[in-house]
């Protein structure tokens, strides 16, 4: 029997897919877990599988974006040509049976556990179709399950001004609405479609200016009893990164500070119970922020070996929707691009993130002479509806004494 292959839902948040490629041939037979497409999300790009044997009938077009659960493909079974005539037919057959043996009335709205309506995969598409709402329908199949003749006889029945617009199959790529933005000034070379990573950037990053009230200070640290540590490490095997040092030194001060791992939400500022630190990951084409979870509970070596799964799955494309959800706090650093101090905007929905800046040399007053010192910088951007001046720049402070005495980092 020909059943329906629709967009999955790859995470929690994920609400919507764009088909990249497919990466089988239209009526090729597929096997159960095998990939069969690429799909871009908000935040992702990945495979998806096969959820089942069968000969796929693609519906979905490549470039177009779907919302999860809606149709993209057909699964066709031995002997069936064509998914919406197999389904059809089913259709046809439910309608032919008798509704029920003691002769009861047609149940309306059956609705299955979860809340979904009862409905066939032609019902759906004719409903759509036609503007059909299927929660005014009566269904007559096993069941009160709606079937495409229910569709016909309610699409009949209703008045045109009753009728609900139709949904398109597929809604077209379209660009994040930037407000103030202008016409070119100039014929552009290209054009780069805001959508998707670039997309979703755009949006997120205008949002969280327009939402918060941001604010950034900065402060030098020295880096030297770090440096010493990293050397001594390197010495009996691998070491940590310095981004490592700085992620381990900000999950111990939130869990000193916990009014920085928070959140806004409607009824007012949220303290949340676990410290969950994103880093940023550059991409040629944007950045992601994936999540070391419960930062605070892991060694030193435990954060580095996370952090470098975490990247090498992102720059290889391999990353999981899951890993990129739940960050309670964030760091980016910049210091790569020889850059000492920024301004890093606030990942939503958290209420501030850390910019780390380039470890660099200076010399600083020890008594009486100077002395060579390695001073790296933090920038810190929080917002003001949930921390002050005075507790940030303490928190900030926290970090930078983690930092200068390593011990404290487990």
């Amino acid at each position: 029997m020909a059943t329906e292959f629709n967009m999955p839902k790859l995470g929690l948040t994920m609400e919507e897919g764009t088909i990249l490629r497919w990466l089988v041939a239209d009526g090729e037979q597929v096997a159960a877990g095998h990939a069969v497409l690429l799909v871009e999300t908000d935040k992702v790009e990945t495979e998806v599988e096969c959820p089942a044997d069968g000969r796929i009938q693609l519906l979905g077009r490549e470039g177009d974006t779907y919302q999860c659960g809606q149709q993209i493909a057909w699964l066709l079974g031995a002997g069936e040509a064509d998914g919406a005539a197999a389904a059809a037919a089913a259709d046809a057959a439910a309608a032919a049976a008798p509704a029920s043996s003691n002769g009861a009335a047609p149940v309306a709205v059956a609705v299955a556990a979860g809340g979904r309506i009862l409905a066939s995969p032609n019902g759906r598409r004719l409903a759509a179709k036609l503007g059909v709402d299927l929660s005014a329908v009566v269904g007559t199949g096993p069941g009160g399950r709606i079937v495409s003749e229910d569709i016909e006889t309610a699409a009949k029945a209703a008045p045109p001004a009753a009728a609900i617009a139709p949904q398109p199959v597929a809604a077209a790529p379209a660009a994040a609405p930037v407000s103030g933005s202008a016409p070119a000034t100039q014929v552009p070379t290209s054009v780069v479609p805001l959508r998707g990573m670039r997309g979703t950037i755009a949006t997120r990053m205008f949002s969280s200016l327009q939402s918060m009230a941001q604010l950034t200070l900065t402060m030098d640290v020295s880096m030297d009893a770090v440096w010493a540590d990293r050397e001594a490490r390197k010495a009996k095997g691998t070491a940590p990164g310095f981004t490592d040092y700085v992620i381990a030194a900000a999950a111990q001060a939130l869990r000193a500070h916990p009014n920085v791992n928070s959140q806004v939400t409607d009824e007012g500022i949220a303290l949340l119970p676990d410290i969950h630190v994103g880093m940023a990951v550059a991409l040629d084409n944007g950045l992601m922020v994936p999540v070391v979870r419960h930062t605070d509970r892991l060694r030193l070596d435990g954060i580095a070996g996370e952090t470098k799964r975490l990247a090498e799955a992102v720059r290889g494309g391999k990353i999981s929707p899951d890993d990129l959800a739940g960050g309670t706090f964030s760091v980016t650093s910049l210091g790569i691009y020889g850059v000492d101090a920024f301004t890093p905007v606030i990942n939503p929905p958290n209420a501030a993130i850390l910019g780390v800046g380039r470890i660099r040399d200076e010399v600083v007053w020890a008594g009486e002479g100077i002395r060579r010192a390695r001073v790296m910088t933090l920038s810190l951007t929080w917002d003001h509806r949930v921390i002050d001046g005075a507790p940030a720049a303490e928190f900030c402070r926290a970090i930078a004494a983690n930092l200068e005495d390593p011990t404290t980092i487990p």
